[in-house]
């Protein structure tokens, strides 16, 4: 059975300690755990603790923290596995942590990327609520299926609802504001053929 060596022991924050081993991985535990397995700088273990290490300590703690950050919002796959990243999990222990909370669907990604679309259509076009979600570490065949499920809005209706809200006039518009509304709904990713399409309606005039 493979033997691996502690090669560093270094105090970190907040009660923890990180040990390094020969083999490139690096883990934060607990002092108390830390002393209860007799890890010293120079200190060989065995196989059986190391595993005891990664899937039992550490695997079941990032599992535990993935239900706890899934418990405060609602994240995406990408958004959780870079959370518990950060949060100092190995990639291993990450990976189980991801692979539990799905088989579970505690997270989904499509699941995700519907609401999302559901709740800002209204004031965004398909494209801007592509880009979002690519963003956000979906992949683009998920949020196409997304799009498909939940996008159901005209993107010149949802131009329309935005001048509406945004109180548009173009009677009382000069050529300056007139641009300035313009980017703004291009920022929304909205197409400019579209949007002067509804201005110059709105204009009182067709193309």
């Amino acid at each position: 059975m493979q033997e691996l060596l502690v090669t560093e022991v270094i105090p970190r924050e907040k009660g923890r300690t990180s040990i390094r081993f020969d083999n490139g991985m690096e883990v934060l535990l607990y002092k108390g755990e830390v002393r209860k397995l007799g890890l010293q700088e120079q200190t060989v273990i065995s196989r059986e603790k190391y595993d005891e290490i990664i899937y039992e300590i550490l695997g079941t703690r990032a599992k535990k923290r993935a239900m706890f950050l899934l418990e405060q919002m609602d994240r995406t796959e990408h958004q959780l596995r870079d959370k518990l990243m950060q949060n100092g999990y190995p990639a291993v222990c990450v990976d189980l942590a991801i692979d539990y909370v799905k088989k579970y669907h505690y997270i989904d990604d499509l699941r995700y990327a519907t609401n999302y679309i559901s709740y800002q259509q209204k004031r965004k076009s398909r494209q801007k609520l592509k880009i979002d979600l690519l963003t956000k570490g979906i992949d683009k065949n998920v949020i196409e299926q997304a799009l498909d499920e939940a996008f159901d809005s005209d993107e010149q209706i949802k131009i329309r609802q935005l001048l509406e809200k945004k109180h548009y006039d173009p009677k009382e518009c000069d050529r300056k504001e007139k641009q300035k509304t313009y980017q703004y709904l291009m920022r929304r990713g909205f197409k400019g053929s579209d949007i002067l399409h509804v201005m110059k309606i709105w204009d009182g005039y067709e193309e």
